[in-house]
């Protein structure tokens, strides 16, 4: 039995530093030494939670791979 498992991922390219997704699923995402967000742990929270940060993000730059 295989599963497949999403991680989410973060354009930092795009990244505005808003931290709306690192309210959101703080157990995925948090801010690294540029201030940009990025994923620390890809099953840190639910992928509903997840999911949640992708729709809020006001750039578009969450993704899953």
């Amino acid at each position: 039995e295989e599963s497949m498992v999403r991680k989410p991922h973060v354009d930092q390219d795009t990244c505005i530093s808003c931290e709306l997704c690192v309210t959101t699923a703080p157990g995925v995402f948090r801010m690294n030494d540029d201030n940009l967000a990025e994923v620390f742990d890809p099953a840190g929270d639910s992928e509903e939670l997840i999911q949640e940060a992708i729709d809020s993000c006001p750039v578009n730059c969450i993704s899953w791979e």
